[in-house]
């Protein structure tokens, strides 16, 4: 008789819950084993739900940092944080809920247990800064009313009791059927200065609140990375913190935020700078596509508020005159980044948002393009001939050019005198190439080097 296969499972999600300050950041980043959360000991620090993959003794596992759940409260952004968390938690197989041994039970607490019950999820109840032994005993009997389960000790702070907690996960996870891998999807950061709509606009992609939306420039602290699949292509959205200037980042929580938000640019393989339309193009904008372009990433400008902006629907001629207008004015106003194509969007309408995700995609695979050395050395010697460099009696030559990287394309010229190669002749070449291969949304990096580099 034959037996079928055993189904395939995913790894278990778990999402650590409590009220403010009671150390689940902390925690998080002692269970995925690196500082992705930002921790400071200041209520409320988290506020979007911060996804992060882990492993423990070859067992892979995922791990949702939440902002502190609080009730009652009138503060319209505590209520989006309740919300995100009460997001995860359906997201969640099994809920580690936090608590404070030193403070002992909250009234906070007890809300939180009751919403959890009512959730019907596994959960594993956690008393953290239980660090005296002594105590224990009188403090799980505190806690082991609360009707969730026996607590367990743990020291977010120090690592104890971690251990533990990973094997109770593995023992008490719900065993989920194993769905299609987007590990190998596409990276793109929504980057910005604060409070142009980055989150707005993440939400307008996906169509649901994944990211907490406020007027309070800087809400969005954490980079927040999203899964999804567009076209076929499977795709990473990641928002991040609006970028500052570094003179103006003084407290600590903003310089992590910031750092956090660089960070997430490095990831990335492309950057949707978003900027306000009504606004234009300021150097704070220019500022945060210098971070991009210096990561080596591909650029796309995605000017937001666009529906405050363009004319009415019934004068289709003039609309497109302004667009045409807009990225003339940007693209003279930058010119550093000419390369980057111009989308016009509206979070609050959704409209623009598909032409802007197939930009930012094409501006991705420009920027992983290669060239054939052949055809490459063709391209540049033409455009030699086409134009040659003289300066100071001497001829600039090329002998060979190459093409050893990608992300962003990166082109060494092999020359007699790399003195003569002067930035405005190598701006020529890069638009000859341009002229074969736009490489829209990409920058070129060509360097000369004197020919007697060359290997080989």
């Amino acid at each position: 008789m034959e037996t079928s296969a055993p189904a395939k499972t995913r790894p278990p999600v778990v999402a650590i819950v409590g009220r403010p300050n009671v150390g689940k950041s902390t925690l998080f980043n002692r269970l995925i084993g690196k500082r992705a959360a930002i921790v400071e000991d200041t209520p409320g620090v988290t506020r979007d739900r911060l996804y992060h993959e882990a492993e423990w003794q070859d067992k892979a596992y995922g791990v949702i940092d939440t902002g502190g759940i609080l009730f009652g409260e009138d503060d319209p952004l505590i209520e989006q944080v309740r919300v995100q968390a009460e997001i995860a938690i359906s997201e969640a197989d099994l809920i580690l809920f936090l608590v404070d041994g030193k403070e002992g039970i909250h009234p906070a607490d007890l809300e939180v247990a009751d919403m959890l019950r009512k959730g019907r999820k596994p959960v594993l109840l956690l008393v953290n800064k239980a660090d005296a032994p002594d105590r224990w005993a009188m403090v799980a009997a505190d806690f082991h009313a609360m009707g969730l389960g026996a607590p367990m000790p743990v020291s977010s702070m120090h690592g104890h009791g971690v251990a533990e907690v990973l094997d109770a996960i593995f023992e008490r996870a719900p065993e989920v059927p194993f769905e299609e891998d987007l590990s190998d999807n596409l990276p793109i950061a929504i980057v910005g200065r604060p409070n142009v709509g980055k989150s707005s606009l993440l939400n307008a992609v996906l169509g649901e609140a994944r990211a907490i939306v406020s007027e309070i420039p800087g809400t969005t602290r954490d980079a927040v990375d999203t899964a999804f699949e567009w076209k076929g292509q499977s795709l990473t959205l990641i928002d991040t913190a609006g970028l500052k200037r570094p003179g103006k980042v003084q407290r600590t929580l903003e310089y992590y935020a910031q750092l956090r938000a660089e960070r997430a640019i490095q990831r990335a393989d492309a950057a949707v700078v978003v900027i306000d339309g009504q606004q234009g193009i300021t150097h704070g904008d220019k500022r945060v596509a210098q971070y991009a372009h210096d990561g080596g990433k591909a650029i796309v400008w995605a000017v937001n508020k666009w529906d405050l902006i363009e004319p009415p629907d019934g004068q289709p001629r003039k609309r497109s005159a302004v667009k045409q207008d807009f990225a003339t004015m940007m693209r003279e106003q930058s010119p550093s980044f000419a390369y980057a194509p111009v989308c016009f969007v509206s979070a609050l309408k959704r409209t623009g948002i598909g032409a802007m995700l197939d930009t930012a995609m094409e501006a991705a695979d420009a920027a992983a393009f290669r060239i054939g050395t052949g055809e490459l050395n063709t391209i540049i010697q033409e455009a030699i001939f086409e134009r040659p460099l003289s300066r100071r009696g001497r001829i600039l030559k090329v002998y060979y050019a190459t093409m050893p990287a990608v992300r962003p394309p990166t082109i060494v010229l092999f020359v007699n005198d790399e003195e003569l190669a002067h930035f405005s002749y190598i701006r020529y070449l890069e638009n000859a190439i341009r002229r074969h291969y736009p490489y829209v949304g990409s920058q070129l990096k060509i360097i000369a080097r004197p020919a007697h580099e060359k290997k080989g």
